[in-house]
């Protein structure tokens, strides 16, 4: 059985080649919520909302030390599991020099620290809300049971809130009531079976209406699962083994965050002034919570597991020496682990929520000499992202196999049962300015698509605007771009794809793992809490 679906409510209904790229429909809708024409018709993403200027003097590029996240320990590795305990708190850091900044973290850090594991080996995390808003975590990538997979209703609620513990609203406030949320007072735990490829995963808060603002005050962090096959492969290891969560962030004159949220206190009214409608942007690029960072390196190999963490600004990614040579980035795996077999990069875009393990060879770099991480999708100071400084001659015994797995899935168009449609555009919510799935806003008590345990489906998307699109549970595979061939980025299993303007993309996926209440969004974080999510119920 096919059937063709444009919308969330799961009416099939034939949609011709010319609505579902044509340019004028979007310029249409755009003006419909005052979203500029020339939006609508960007090719760059990078531009896909407004850039915010900070008010305090910022520092050269490439003077403050790159840090590394704390792995974080677990409190118990008893009976076949291991227990995390991670309180998120207030804190003040030192992001830029001598200013210190205050930030909502996941034990008193940002990035929160890195949790590491073993495929099969599941794990529990008791999550303590101390700060003055609820929240809900979501292991991004994680192929985790709906009771534990952060849905932005099923929230954490601080000690003695009262107010708005059930009832959510988008921009214009209206209040939606899910009678489906699982609500508890500050602790819950969520366990993660973690039976899935090795690979890089990152955890953040998911509060309905208020992602946004809270991944920007420092609700992220990431999490590694390793397996013994992946050990095997010899890749760089240990300290040549680098987690970079690229995030870009703005600073108010007090050395605070600055954002551009309706309400600062994010307790009420969700949403962000008229000018970030599209995307609230930085000037200030931050690679694991430091600005335009250095590393010292060894002239050898080292594997580069990069996260795009910030809320809506794209990257274009390439690696160039100090005297103008552009190195390799080569890349072995995607969102959901290992490639099948290496892909080599000379520039890697990444969008919102996208993850790349690359590895680069730093041998032929003079020692003493520079390595910049440049951003070809940025101008000004948002062009630089960080850089690697060779600091000495050593051995290197790291490999780069031609295979690197053969445990990726193999499904074909023709094993599909179902082919969906949807349409990621601008449109009205309520009477404010939104962005919706199908012509829909998000509303948590809908049912919008409904799929069987076990099903291969093919979803057709498209996009007004660049729309980073994430699917929770399951990974998939781009089967097309724009009627040709999937691009060298493409490559491997993935769970977040970036949709460009006009530009159909095809997926296809297997709805395994698990049945119960699942999400797909728009990972541009003010896209999100503005309506662009749709449920996704696996039964």
């Amino acid at each position: 059985m096919r059937e063709r679906y444009d919308d969330r409510s799961g009416r099939a209904r034939g949609m011709t080649r010319r609505r579902v790229l044509g340019i004028g429909g979007a310029l249409g809708v755009m003006a419909a919520t005052g979203l500029s024409a020339s939006a609508a018709l960007a090719r760059r993403p990078s531009i896909t909302g407004a850039e915010l200027r900070s008010a305090v003097p910022l520092p050269p590029p490439f003077q403050v030390p790159l840090p590394i996240p704390s792995v974080l320990k677990p409190v118990s590795t008893s009976g076949g599991a291991d227990r995390y305990e991670i309180t998120q708190r207030e804190a003040r850091a030192e992001i830029l020099p001598g200013v210190r900044t205050p930030l909502w973290t996941y034990e008193g850090t940002f990035p929160g620290p890195t949790i590491e594991s073993r495929r099969g080996r599941p794990i529990t995390v008791s999550h303590r809300n101390e700060l003055p808003v609820p929240t809900a975590v979501h292991l991004h990538g994680g192929r985790t049971p709906a009771a534990s997979d952060g849905y932005p209703t099923d929230l954490v609620l601080p000690e003695g809130w009262q107010e708005h513990s059930m009832h959510m609203g988008h921009g214009s406030g209206h209040g939606m009531h899910d009678p489906r949320a699982v609500v508890t007072e500050l602790t819950r735990d969520y366990t993660f079976p973690l039976d899935q490829r090795p690979t890089l995963l990152w955890y953040h808060d998911h509060r309905m209406d208020f992602t946004a603002p809270a991944i920007w005050r420092g609700l992220a962090g990431l999490h590694i699962i390793r397996d013994d096959a992946e050990d095997s492969l010899g890749l760089p290891a240990g300290r040549r083994e680098l987690p970079l969560m690229i995030a870009d962030r703005a600073f108010a004159a007090d050395g605070g965050l600055d954002y551009p949220s309706l309400d600062p206190t994010l307790r009420e009214r969700p949403g962000v002034r008229g000018p970030y409608l599209a995307g609230v942007l930085g000037d200030v690029i931050l690679v694991n919570g430091a600005p335009w960072p250095v590393h010292e390196v060894d002239a050898a190999r080292y594997r580069l597991r990069i996260l795009n963490a910030s809320n809506a600004r794209h990257y274009e990614l390439e690696a160039v020496t100090d005297d103008g040579r552009r190195l390799d980035l080569v890349q072995i795996g995607a969102d959901q682990g290992l490639l099948a077999a290496p892909v080599t990069h000379r520039l890697l875009p990444i969008a919102p929520a996208e993850r790349y393990d690359v590895i680069i060879d730093f041998s032929g770099v003079p020692v003493g000499s520079r390595v910049r991480v440049v951003n070809r999708l940025g101008s000004g100071r948002t062009r630089d992202v960080m850089a690697f400084r060779v600091a000495r001659n050593a051995t290197d015994d790291s490999r780069i196999p031609r295979t690197l797995s053969n445990d990726l899935p193999t499904w074909r168009r023709a094993d599909a049962v179902r082919l969906r449609d949807f349409s990621f555009r601008a449109g009205r919510m309520g009477g404010d300015h939104g962005w919706l799935i199908g012509g829909l806003p998000f509303d948590p008590a809908r049912s919008d698509v409904t799929a069987r345990l076990g099903d291969v489906e093919v979803w057709r998307l498209v996009a007004d605007v660049h729309h980073p699109v994430h699917l929770h549970l399951v990974g998939f595979r781009v089967l097309s771009r724009g009627g040709r061939p999937p691009l060298p980025h493409d490559a491997g299993l993935k769970d977040t794809v970036s949709l460009r303007p006009g530009e159909g993309v095809e997926i296809i996926t297997r709805f395994d793992g698990y049945r119960g209440r699942y999400l797909f969004h728009c990972h541009n974080a003010e896209h999100e809490d503005m309506g662009m999510m749709a449920n996704l119920e696996i039964v």
